[in-house]
């Protein structure tokens, strides 16, 4: 009996004395708090672009020389869509401006067009054919006008030059004068530098930092375009050429996109220790 109260007092004591060393422990401090993350800087980098899309391309009007007293109307002048492909470098000053520098290659797209000439004791057609390609030069500048859900719409313009080539031209001629006459020429192929200058709008979605998708429609004009010189089909007459292309433009639908050199970093939180 004596020893189960000793046992008793023994524990009894012991339980004390835990209690009170644990009173006297300091209390542990609270975990820190980690701030919420910050938002995106405003960040600028280098890209490298590419796109590829289809031309759909007209011409203001056709010239060529007509006698006095004579006067001339131009029927279903155009040309067929044609593939186009680019590729550039461009810098991001900013969360919303950008600009590039391309050099853009638009494929040979066949030309189709008529002049009816009427004149004293004179009713004729020249029927135009041959094909147009041009490589383009041009800078542009970019606004984005905000993101949502990761889609950014943008807008833009550039100015550059166009080297526009006319190949394979040829002039079918058909006319009473009177008594019907028939006449062919040829032209030799001929290109030109231009100025030209862009419209562009938008959308572009960021697969991931580094990588985005764009959408973009272009309005570009690419000024005029010429052959060489004529020759006769029976070679009763040759010399330079005195037809003009004027004005071609295009409405381009592009499919294109951009890889960032230097993505912004993500955001880590801080490390914070136990000092």
């Amino acid at each position: 009996m004596r020893s189960v109260k000793s046992l008793l007092a023994a524990g009894a004591a012991t339980l004390i004395s835990s209690v009170a060393f644990a009173a006297d422990m300091p209390i542990a401090a609270p975990p820190p708090m980690y701030a919420p993350p910050a938002p995106p800087a405003d960040f600028g980098g280098w890209y490298l672009r590419g796109d590829v899309g289809m031309t759909n391309q007209r011409a203001k009007s056709i010239e060529g020389a007509v006698a006095p007293g004579f006067t001339k109307t131009t029927e279903g002048l155009g040309f067929d869509s044609a593939t186009l492909f680019d590729l550039g470098v461009g810098y991001r000053f900013n969360n919303w401006f950008r600009g590039d520098v391309i050099g853009q290659y638009r494929g040979r797209a066949n030309l189709h067009g008529s002049d009816n000439v009427i004149g004293p004791g004179f009713v004729g057609v020249n029927n135009y054919s041959g094909s147009k390609s041009e490589w383009v030069v041009m800078a542009n500048a970019y606004v984005d006008l905000g993101t949502w859900w990761c889609i950014t719409p943008f807008i833009g313009a550039g100015v550059g030059g166009s080297y526009n080539k006319i190949s394979g031209f040829r002039d079918d001629g058909v006319s009473y004068s009177p008594g019907l006459n028939n006449s062919v020429a040829y032209f030799a192929d001929n290109g030109k530098w231009n100025l030209a200058w862009a419209a562009h709008a938008g959308l572009a979605y960021k697969v991931n930092p580094g990588f985005t998708v764009e959408l973009a429609y272009s309005y570009m004009n690419l000024g005029d375009a010429a052959p060489g010189n004529y020759r006769l089909f029976d070679n009763s007459a040759s010399g330079p050429s005195t037809i003009k292309i004027k004005e071609l433009t295009s409405h381009d639908v592009k499919l294109g996109v951009r890889w960032d050199l230097n993505s912004p970093p993500a955001y880590m939180p801080p490390l914070v220790t136990k000092g």
